[in-house]
């Protein structure tokens, strides 16, 4: 395997050193600003309109416009390249078939269940307390549990405190949830939350759950206030509840082998961009939530907003659930987001 490796990335570095070489310059030739002549492929998981799409998009921008168009990033939303599998797309940045991504912790579970550690439930109370803690030392657990599967960490940014949506009832208490069928992501954090409070928990993909919920296979979904917006969930869903149980992250990242190929200012332009897109996507998804509540309201559905009380009651549901999770992950873990029993 590391044979294998060493070989790929030969032909990585290469490959990539042709396609730099547009003229007769080589990357030690080049003057300040110069960049090598390359396209890469970037893969997101989300519709066009969802965050993960926006913020690969903003990139692609800050990269064509400060490489003067020498370096261009083609996003593929809904994991195209993939056929709208997730795990395979993971599969692929992990592969090389792709060169950039950016996925949701809970996504990344498929090649580490350690990842997704800062989803355990009312581990955040605000967004600002989760940019805090990932910029302070979240950041680096990633960049650790990523390296060992071919991965370098670029930057991370919101996929949002995570609500419900139903087409059943509001949820005020945790007997509301009662077998009621949840689209939830395959993590097993999200799957236990879940069925510890009676309700039936499904793992479907994306881009399967409209369709399901129309159907009557499923009674609803969970996610945050943007990705919701997004899928349109006020053309099927009656009820929205608002009790921010999750925060969930997701992580720009890009294939190492070919991330180490590429020349050394290539590298520090893509990182660059890569954190400025990231803060872009944090601001963006904040600033537009209560504006996206309201146009829920306006579409005639019925948002609830827990009160410390009732969200306390759904907490004390689940707390021999999560304590159990909390040891499962580890101090080292927990301790890397401020999370304790």
């Amino acid at each position: 395997m590391k044979h294998t490796k060493a070989v790929l990335a030969l032909v990585l570095v290469l490959l990539l050193s042709l396609t730099g070489c547009a003229g007769s310059e080589t990357g030690a030739e080049r003057g300040e600003g110069e960049y090598q002549k390359i396209e890469l492929t970037m893969a997101v998981n989300g519709t066009d309109t969802q965050m993960d799409s926006r913020v690969a998009n903003h990139f692609a921008d800050l990269v064509a416009e400060r490489s003067g168009g020498n370096v261009t990033v083609v996003v593929f939303p809904n994991d195209q390249l993939a056929g709208g599998n997730a795990s395979k797309g993971i599969e692929m940045i992990a592969m090389g078939s792709v060169d950039l991504a950016a996925y949701a912790t809970c996504t990344l579970a498929v090649i580490d269940k350690q990842l997704p550690v800062a989803t355990l439930p009312w581990s955040f109370s605000s967004y600002q307390e989760a940019r805090t803690v990932i910029d302070e030392t979240g950041g680096a657990y990633y960049a650790e549990r990523l390296e060992p599967k071919g991965l370098t960490y670029l930057g991370s940014f919101h996929n949002g405190l995570r609500q419900i949506t139903n087409s059943k009832h509001p949820i005020e208490k945790p007997e509301d949830l009662k077998h009621l069928k949840i689209r939830v992501p395959g993590s097993e954090i999200y799957m236990g939350f879940f069925r510890t409070l009676g309700a039936d928990p499904t793992s479907m993909n994306w881009s399967e759950v409209f369709t399901a919920i129309q159907q009557g296979t499923i009674d609803g979904q969970e996610n945050g206030v943007s990705v919701t917006s997004s899928a349109k969930m006020a053309e099927i869903q009656d009820y929205l509840t608002m009790w921010n149980y999750s925060y969930e992250n997701n992580l720009f990242i890009a294939n190492t082998l070919i991330w180490d190929a590429l020349e050394p200012q290539t590298r520090e332009l893509l990182q660059s961009c890569a954190s400025e897109a990231c803060e872009w996507g944090r601001d963006t998804l904040e600033a537009e939530e209560e504006q996206l509540l309201k146009d829920f309201e306006a579409k005639g559905m019925t948002i609830t907003y827990l009160t410390d009380e009732q969200s306390v009651a759904f907490a004390e549901a689940i707390s021999d659930w999560k304590n159990g999770m909390i040891d499962q992950f580890g101090e080292y873990a927990c301790g890397c987001f401020g999370i304790t029993k």
